[in-house]
């Protein structure tokens, strides 16, 4: 053990890609240290890096501390004390300058920032890894250099550019479309830091603005001086000072050598007894799931190989060529390809380069050499240019054809194999897949939002463990045991990587591992293919990732088929693009002039100009070549080339829009009530025409802020609550700042949480969640920095003009109520004949199409999906193509009443969507293109259910994901691949046929019985409570069978079955319960299924469908799914529980929630480990055996357990409280929190969990309040009331017994309420709505100050309840520890321990000063 007088200590810091060490000396001055990159090899790279050490200074009897997310598992298995990473950072701030308010911080896949006034509180990125340094590794690439050369081109310019820096495949569209317009390399260097530095500040400072006295740490911000001057550019503002340390990459090493010397342990290990532990370690066994090895023998692997060297094309000799050849090109993101071929479709020729950002100095010189090859026999009668920069290319070489990529790819993928199927084509960076019907494409899927699963990850990785690309192919091919990584954003996919290194995993199983989750990726979140029966028998590969023998093995694993790799896999669209040519050309086409003087380059003009032809106004670059033609880069869409002539016509959105809002205020000087600001946002696209006439009867001159421009945008960033929230959300805080910034003192933005409805037999009207009630949360974070504005958020229901009223009397009492009355029935008239307008336009137009039968594309979207700035032009892009667009709201009061959708149809907004689709289902002239947002939740339902009406008919189903990155590469491809599809299914006359509007009805379900069934499986979700809840229900004649535990299996079925975009607990229900139907136990002719329905907004109301569709890709289409909820809903099979049910299930829950709350105290202070468990078991089998003896049974059980649990024996100690609030299913179920409660208890924490019966008291309260403040239906009112009423009269039992055994009593539904104050109105009734707000204010009142809250990524109604007071709670609590965290499938567990670390290491800071203070 180490002498007293020992006075060194080191501090080691294990990351995702690196491992640092500072030595220091007693005066804390730093000693030694060295930074460097582990490839993989943790263990190895720190036994070097300490050998090297331990030669050079004597510090054997040195304290020790690990550090970072890779030292978890080391430091648990070698006892060497652990600091969490901000932590130790945090001390290296304060130990260099106590004054700093703010640290930011990037790693290699991580971007932080620290605030470091009024208690350290952290940003990290969590759903996204776009703006880190391995973000900046993959642009550097793109520009053929490495970071520091990025950083040594980016100090010679002057100039940026927008650049998106969500992730690298919208950020490599827009760097490549900078190259291509001649921008310098300089000038994007440049903006690559710039957008790095907006990334982080807008994404992650979440409305806390970063100010005052401001650090750098990390590797990119030390090592790269032009991304630290691209933050100060960005955070430049009086009173704003930037510090640079010296050591700063250092900086969570030298913390955690301070923590040993500054907190030594009484059994202190020295760095002699971590070498010797250290010795015998070559890996560090932990968690790591694995998958079976690609081969099981080498003759295998030969097979494989001989097999696809099989697949060739047909080549002939180009010296040999007669007669008409073709020339096809591809001119990709990043490479240059070229195929020519003879009249027998035979290649004479290929070449393939990449293009170095500059595509046509390469490819000119190459056609010209080809010419001059050609023998005096044959010529080049025609090219056809394909890919990214087809036009470019045509414009150099006049060519005569030019055709989307995803055709060129068909034809060829159909030359290779007539019968094929489906063509997967897997880039560096994009993913392209298309389904083949009879030849023609019949769908196409591309990566929008992502590029997970692309193979430009593989070339990054490859590089970081210093392997050229054959030899990590070869590591991966030979690997025994790959790893399971999960499916998770590939840069994120370093979390995993760590994890599976600290469990030993070799590099050859990290290559193997990352191969199959690439392949994980494309299936799960591009193609979505749930069953591999629906590729067909020919799938046909290509694309430079599929090369890749370890990924192709993977693939072919995972489908469970051979598939077809051509060995010019890599020159497809090459290859189809010169079938193209040659299938196209007549003796009418124009034939081709390929001399130099008109492939001269030299004489190119460029001139700049901005387009006028649309709101976004791009900076568009006109080349003129030698040859005459024009080509123009820089536009979004196709007005542009119109732009040279002259302006273009308006659309249908552009006349929408001037209808909605083109209509003259009150002059601001005369208007006798002053002025009101209404924020262009949101439903305000929906009901403007509402609110301006009610505003101007009342004598307001309305305000109306700008359409969404970039200035706009930038304005809201500060009082933004969350990162995650969809676009529109993020919009509407910059246009109440701009109103604001104008002086408007009173600015108005309802919450409408129902809509309207002109359809029958709809079972809901709600408006999506952000809608509903984000302005709410919009409130309370924008009055935060504008105290001076007002903003009125009441909550209205349009169809009840009663609500209106009050909301207008209570905000502005001063009006006499007969002048609002008034003004209403004016604003409602208003209302009614903008809609009437609009359907009469719309009707106008669909009716002339059918006519014509010109092609005619609905746009379906929500009402705010019309700002040009959130469309990003598209409309005007589709518009632009050819195709005259209408909105779904236009049409859809044509469809007569459906009857065959299997969603319950509850949006709004989305039964306009439902009927347009089938408006269009049947028009062959017709196409439906749908706008969503990326993270909307609702969507992952709706776009599922739009798919499976077009689907069937044949028709394409394109959805279009929108988000901050306003590049249209993926877009433009969807919409031209539609095109070309309609187009080429007429010229093969594969049309839909033409056929009157009916709705497809659904087979009727036979009435089943319930009590019938053999078994009736139900899904885990609180272990406490569903053993008791399973015997309630086998009490009442139904033969419950609760589901254990949930495998690994599960989730990844949850994946495969289940749409991706739905949230995690849909993901981990269903993903359980077909586990279960796939056993081999399972009897469906005797079974059925359980799932809870929630019946309100929150899109849980649906996954019952989400679980009859799984069943259906399972071609088990009759097996029963049955619901329980509140009241029965139209179209699903309902648990008929009656009185007697829901007293027992009403009993279940007391029983459990009451058991919950002793155990979790009990358990947190126990002197015999156990003590808790055993009674926890123990009064979990009385509650079962005794759920059937009601109110006298709970009274009796209820004080005799809290006696038992009263009476074991605790320790005096004080530990920090810690709440967990969120999503009910995260709450309880440990496999989707990741054992949270376990880390917490291990943390030495008390853990508080809500009472599942609040969260019923809160769903019976929704139709009380609805029917007293929104004129909801009475009658379901009062039977909710004397359902309440009864509950919380059992509570009460519960709640005396707790009282006298001195434990705290549950909540009631009126503290809960009482506790809302001013910050949420009882109206938020989505997901968890007001109660979540409520469950906070709670805890922070009753001495648990630190708060978890969990939710599913994407769950809007938690960002508006949870993310969304978060700020105004740590204003009123200034002691408040509050952490949000987000949960899918793929998260990582390394990530989720870092953070609670972080957490509880805050949470025991603050009780230590608070047992401080009561000392003194």
């Amino acid at each position: 053990m180490q002498s007293e007088n020992a006075c060194l200590s080191l501090g080691i810091d294990i990351g995702s890609t690196t491992v640092k060490y500072a030595l220091i000396a007693e005066n804390k001055k730093i000693i030694a240290s060295r930074y460097e990159r582990h490839k993989s090899a943790v263990v190895k790279t720190l036994k070097t890096l300490l050998t090297d050490l331990y030669q050079t200074v004597a510090c054997g009897k040195a304290r020790l501390r690990l550090a970072g997310s890779g030292a978890l598992v080391l430091s648990a298995k070698t006892s060497v004390g652990f600091v969490q990473e901000v932590v130790a950072a945090g001390s290296f701030l304060r130990a260099n300058d106590p004054l700093l308010d703010v640290a930011v911080e990037l790693g290699g896949e991580d971007a932080k920032i620290i605030y470091l006034t009024q208690g350290v509180e952290l940003r990290m990125n969590e759903a996204c890894a776009g703006g880190t340094g391995a973000f900046i590794d993959q642009m550097a690439s793109l520009l053929k250099t490495d970071p520091i050369g990025l950083n040594t081109l980016a100090q010679n310019a002057r100039r940026s550019h927008p650049i998106a820096s969500r992730c690298g495949v919208f950020a490599k569209t827009d760097v490549v479309a900078l190259l291509n317009s001649g921008v310098p390399r300089e000038e994007i260097a440049r903006s690559i830091f710039d957008a790095v530095a907006d990334q982080a500040i807008s994404g992650l400072a979440c409305g806390r603005p970063i100010a005052g006295r401001v650090a750098f740490l990390g590797g990119p911000l030390h090592f790269l001086p032009q991304l630290a001057e691209a933050f100060e550019r960005k955070l430049k503002a009086p009173g704003t000072e930037f510090e640079h340390f010296d050591n700063a990459q250092y900086a969570v090493a030298y913390g955690a050598a301070l923590d040993a010397l500054d907190n030594p342990t009484g059994n202190e290990l020295t760095v002699d007894d971590f070498l010797k532990q250290l010795a015998s370690i070559n890996t560090i066994e932990g968690e790591a799931d694995r998958l079976a090895p690609f081969f099981e023998s080498e003759d295998e692997l030969e097979a494989f190989r001989a097999r696809h060297a099989a697949h060739c094309a047909k080549r002939a000799m180009l010296k040999d060529a007669q007669g008409d050849l073709f020339l096809g090109i591809d001119l990709g993101s990043t490479t240059v390809k070229l195929v020519l071929i003879d009249q027998e479709g035979a290649i004479l020729k290929d070449w393939y380069d990449h293009n170095e950002g500059d595509p046509l100095p390469k490819l000119i010189p190459q056609v010209l050499e080809l010419k001059a090859q050609i023998p005096a026999s044959a010529q080049i009668r025609s090219i056809c240019t394909t890919g990214y920069g087809a036009s470019l290319a045509q414009a150099a070489l006049g060519s005569q054809f030019n055709e989307v990529e995803t055709l060129a790819h068909q034809r060829a993928a159909v030359a290779f194999d007539p019968k094929t199927s489906y063509v997967i084509d897997i880039g560096g960076q994009d993913m392209k897949c298309l389904k083949v019907t009879g030849g023609a494409i019949s769908d196409v899927k591309l990566n929008e939002a992502c590029s997970s699963g692309c193979g430009s990850f593989i070339e990054t990785y490859a590089k970081q463990l210093g392997l050229e690309l054959s030899d990590f192919v070869q590591k991966a091919l030979h690997a025994q045991h790959p790893c399971d990584l999960g499916t998770r954003c590939t840069v994120f996919m370093n979390s995993k990587v760590k994890q599976a290194q600290s469990a030993g995993a070799t590099v050859e199983d990290i290559t193997a591992g990352l191969c199959h989750s690439i392949v994980l990726n494309a299936l799960h979140k591009v193609l979505r293919i749930a069953d591999t029966k629906q590729l067909g028998d020919h799938v046909l590969v290509q694309g430079g990732t599929f090369l890749n023998d370890a990924i192709l093995r993977a693939f072919e694993l995972y489908i469970g088929k051979e598939v077809i790799r051509p060995d010019i896999a890599g020159l497809m669209g090459a290859y189809g693009a010169a079938l193209i040519a040659k299938e196209r050309t007549t003796d009418k086409t124009p034939l081709l002039d390929l001399s130099e003087k008109a492939l001269d380059l030299s004489h190119v003009k460029t001139t700049e100009f901005r387009c006028k032809s649309c709101n976004n106004h791009c900076l568009l670059t006109l080349h003129r070549f030698a040859s005459g033609q024009k080509h123009v880069s820089g536009n979004r869409c196709d007005f542009a080339l119109k732009t040279v002539e002259g302006k273009a016509d308006e659309h249908f959105i552009d006349k929408k829009c001037a209808l909605l809002f083109n209509r003259t205020p009150i002059d601001a000087a005369s208007a006798p009530r002053g002025t009101i600001g209404i924020a262009r946002v949101l439903n305000i696209y929906e009901h403007y025409p509402y609110w301006f006439e009610l505003f101007t009867k009342l004598g307001f001159h309305v305000e109306l802020s700008p359409y969404s421009d970039h200035y706009i945008a930038g304005l809201g960033i500060e009082s933004i609550p969350s990162q995650s929230l969809c676009l529109p959300a993020k919009l509407a805080h910059g246009h109440v700042t701009w109103l604001a910034k104008k002086g408007v003192q009173s600015i108005w933005l309802p919450c409408v949480p129902k809509e309207r409805t002109n359809f029958s037999n709809v079972p809901g009207r709600y408006a999506c969640p952000v809608v509903g009630g984000y302005p709410e949360a919009l409130k309370l974070n924008f009055e935060c920095t504008h105290p001076e504005t007002k903003l009125l958020t009441p909550f209205v229901d349009l169809n009840e003009p009663q609500t209106v009223i009050r909301a207008i009397r209570e905000a502005f009492p001063q009006i006499n109520l007969s002048e609002i009355k008034e003004a209403v029935k004016s604003a409602e008239n208003a209302q009614q004949s903008y809609q009437r307008q609009i359907r009469q336009m719309g009707e106008k137009c669909f009716r002339e199409h059918e006519i014509t039968k010109a092609p005619l594309v609905v746009i379906a979207s929500h009402p705010y999906h019309m700002d040009p700035f959130v469309n990003h032009g598209i409309c005007t892009l589709i518009a632009s193509m050819g195709a005259e667009i209408v909105t779904e709201d236009s049409i859809a009061h044509l469809a007569p009443d459906t009857t065959s959708l299997d969603v319950i149809d509850q949006w709004t907004f989305h039964s306009r969507l439902y009927r347009a689709a089938e408006m269009v289902r049947d028009k062959p002239w017709a196409e439906l293109v749908h706008l969503v947002s990326f993270g909307c939740g609702l969507d992952a339902i709706t776009s599922e259910q739009v798919r499976r009406i077009l689907e069937p008919a044949g028709k394409l189903y394109t959805m279009l994901k929108i988000d901050e990155g306003d590049t249209l590469g993926a877009a433009r491809i969807r919409l031209r691949s539609l095109f070309a599809a309609v187009e080429d299914r007429r010229h093969l006359k594969q049309t839909v046929t033409e056929s009157p509007i009916h709705w497809y009805k659904k087979k009727e379900a036979k009435p089943v019985n319930s009590k019938a069934f053999k078994t009736i499986y139900m899904p885990q979700m609180a272990p406490i409570h569903f053993p008791i809840l399973q015997s309630a229900l086998q009490s009442l004649g139904f033969k419950a069978k609760l589901l254990p535990a949930v495998r690994p299996e599960a989730i990844q079925l949850g994946l495969r079955y289940v749409n991706n975009d739905a949230c995690y607990p849909a993901i981990v229900v269903i993903g359980q319960l077909l586990d279960t139907v796939l056993s081999k136990d399972f009897d469906p002719k005797t079974s059925a299924l359980l799932l809870a329905q929630t019946c309100g907004p929150c899109r849980a109301t649906n996954y019952a469908t989400l679980l009859k569709w799984a069943l259906r890709d399972l071609e088990m289409p009759d097996l029963p799914v049955i619901t329980i909820s509140t009241h029965k809903i139209t179209g699903t099979e309902h648990l008929p529980l009656g009185l007697k049910g829901i007293n027992r299930i009403a009993l279940g829950v007391l029983y459990g929630d009451l058991l919950q709350k002793l155990y979790l105290k009990v358990r947190s202070y126990e002197k015999v480990k156990g003590s808790a468990q055993r009674l926890l078991e123990k009064w979990q089998a009385i509650a079962v055996r005794d759920i059937d003896k009601g109110k006298h049974g709970l009274r009796v059980n209820a004080h005799e357990m809290v006696k038992d649990f009263a009476a074991v024996e605790t320790i005096d100690e004080k530990k920090p409280q810690v709440g967990i609030v969120g999503e009910i299913l995260l709450k309880y179920h440990p496999q989707a929190n990741l054992e949270i409660l376990e880390e917490l208890f291990a943390e030495g924490a008390e853990p508080r969990l809500g009472d599942i019966s609040s969260f019923l008291l809160y769903c019976l309260y929704d139709p009380v309040f609805q029917a007293k403040a929104l004129k909801g239906p009475k009658m379901q009112a009062l039977a909710s009331g004397f359902l309440l009423d009864y509950f919380e009269s059992l509570r009460a039992i519960a709640n005396e017994a707790l009282c006298a055994g001195g434990f705290t009593p549950m909540p009631t539904i009126k503290d809960h309420l009482m506790r809302l104050k001013n910050l949420m109105s009882p109206a938020q009734q989505a997901g968890e709505g007001w109660l979540l707000t409520a469950e906070m204010v709670e805890y922070l009142e009753t001495g648990a100050s630190n708060i978890l809250c969990l939710q599913p990524f994407a769950c809007l109604p938690n960002h508006i309840t949870g993310k969304g007071v978060m700020r105004v709670l740590r204003q009123m609590y200034p002691k408040a520890n509050l952490c949000a965290i987000d949960f899918e499938a793929g998260t990582s567990h390394a990530n989720f321990t870092n953070r609670l670390k972080l957490f509880m290491a805050q949470a025991k800071e603050a009780l230590k000063e608070n047992l401080g203070a009561q000392h003194e």
